[in-house]
């Protein structure tokens, strides 16, 4: 069989994720995302694509979060035309997700030019509206062949609405062979969605890492984390500041935050969703209770929504968030999740040099970012170009992850063993994929790889 995969982005990294899958003279990228991290090298990387743009065939999607979807429009305003598969949420969020990332893109290039720097976006909303004409969407658990010889099947991933784990089928010169990527693998037992679906036997795999080098309190001890943290943080002044994801993370504490509240864990204290993409997703999250796992059907039957309840305040006009800045209480949530654009920038040049204000860290922080920065302890931040101290308090919770641990992932792919003839571990620092590798390969798994930047392996030897 003459197939060969060449891994572009997320390798030993976590976020960029592209994958270009090539069957004879066919090409399918797996994922199209951008790379998050420190602005001059991610703004060259999101640029430069690392491949002909019109030379694809088909795109892929595992789901919509920026690091896995973002570089869409850039590959069409570079020349793509082709189909761009998902699932009908990804397709959802998609449409307020790229618009979103055009619109951040713009605001920082004309923040940073008043500032005396230049920053050409990546792309711009005429290019997002040409992106999602191209889009095509697939049901779960339903086989569609997209190219001759290319059929795919999305499973249930776990991880935010519409995540999936992609299976190819391919078949090139007589043989045939099945590819499964897992994505961004979720968690068992999470808040809002279904569990992941198993995967069917594959000859090849390729997993994300994210956490392969650590694992997560159980949910019980999530809630009972948060139920402390907030206990101690309402018997003190000042406000609490959270980063979140728009895209699972902001619903994720919302479903918790009122699960403490009608259970009178916690007093009641007014939550700021300073978010406009935040406040989008949330409606369309709404909108799909088909995806729902059974707890919270159960809490929607009976009459509680996990996600608008007393308390819960939507901010979404500008003059609305800068009026935030006199609030000394209370919670605010606002993303990005990883402190590298958006309304939180904001909210952190108010807030880091505040004793008696508090940042809660609830999500992954790649490295470079200022999340990242915040949470190793550093003493001087920069926001916006210009310096400031961190004098407030810096709090962290790691359960709240919608990526699985590296034990679930085992326990996920374990089952492959036997089956799997190469597995390549992408979508995690350096230090995690490989310490990943040595668990995957003590679990029985062999030709385990970790591919580097650009590098292309045969899908069969």
């Amino acid at each position: 069989m003459n197939a060969s995969i060449r891994f572009l982005g997320a390798d030993r990294q976590v976020t960029g994720s592209k994958h270009l899958v090539t069957i004879g003279e066919r090409k399918v990228l797996l994922d199209c995302g951008m790379v998050q991290g420190p602005r001059r090298l991610a703004d060259r990387l999101n640029h430069e694509l690392p491949f002909e743009p019109g030379s694809i065939d088909a795109v892929v999607l595992s789901h919509a979060h920026i690091d896995h979807s973002g570089s869409l429009p850039r590959l069409v305003r570079l020349g793509y035309e082709g189909p761009i598969y998902c699932t009908p949420a990804t397709a959802d969020l998609l449409a307020i997700m790229l618009a979103d990332s055009a619109h951040l893109q713009s605001s920082d290039a004309r923040h940073l030019r008043k500032r005396g720097r230049a920053f050409d976006p990546a792309y711009e909303m005429v290019d997002v509206d040409r992106t999602l004409r191209l889009i095509q969407t697939i049901d779960y658990r339903t086989p569609q062949e997209i190219l001759p010889g290319v059929q795919v099947t999305y499973l249930e991933a776990g991880h935010i609405l519409g995540s999936a784990q992609v299976v190819l089928d391919l078949q090139e010169g007589g043989e045939s062979l099945r590819l499964g990527f897992t994505g961004d693998l979720g968690r068992k037992g999470t808040p809002i969605l279904r569990n992941p679906d198993p995967l069917p036997p594959c000859e090849v795999l390729i997993t994300e890492s994210t956490y392969g080098d650590r694992l997560h309190p159980t949910h019980v001890a999530v809630e009972e984390q948060l139920r402390e943290f907030l206990v101690k943080r309402q018997s003190q002044p000042g406000r609490i500041l959270i980063p979140a994801f728009s895209v699972g993370r902001t619903q994720n504490l919302l479903w918790y935050l009122g699960r403490l509240l009608r259970a009178g864990k916690i007093a009641p204290i007014d939550i700021y969703v300073d978010s406009p993409l935040s406040n989008k997703t949330t409606a369309i999250v709404s909108r799909h209770k088909d995806l729902y796992d059974p707890e919270t059907k159960a809490m929607l039957d009976g009459g509680h929504n996990p996600f608008y309840f007393e308390g819960v305040h939507t901010v979404t006009e500008v003059e609305e968030s800068k009026a935030l800045n006199k609030l000394r209480g209370g919670i605010i949530i606002s993303a990005s999740g990883m402190c590298e654009g958006g309304r939180i920038l904001h909210h952190l040049e108010q807030t880091v040099d505040r004793p008696e204000d508090c940042i809660l860290m609830v999500g992954y922080q790649a490295e470079g970012t200022l999340g990242r920065k915040l949470l190793e302890g550093f003493e001087t931040v920069k926001i916006f170009g210009e310096a400031h101290l961190v004098r407030c308090k810096i709090e962290h919770m790691d359960g709240l992850s919608a990526h699985a641990d590296y034990q679930e992932l085992l326990d996920h792919l374990t089952p492959q063993v036997g089956n799997a003839k190469k597995v390549f571990v992408v979508h995690g620092e350096e230090n995690a994929a490989m310490k990943f590798v040595g668990r995957l390969e003590a679990a029985g798994f062999q030709n385990v790889e970790a591919p580097l930047f650009k590098e292309s392996y045969p899908l069969r030897d």
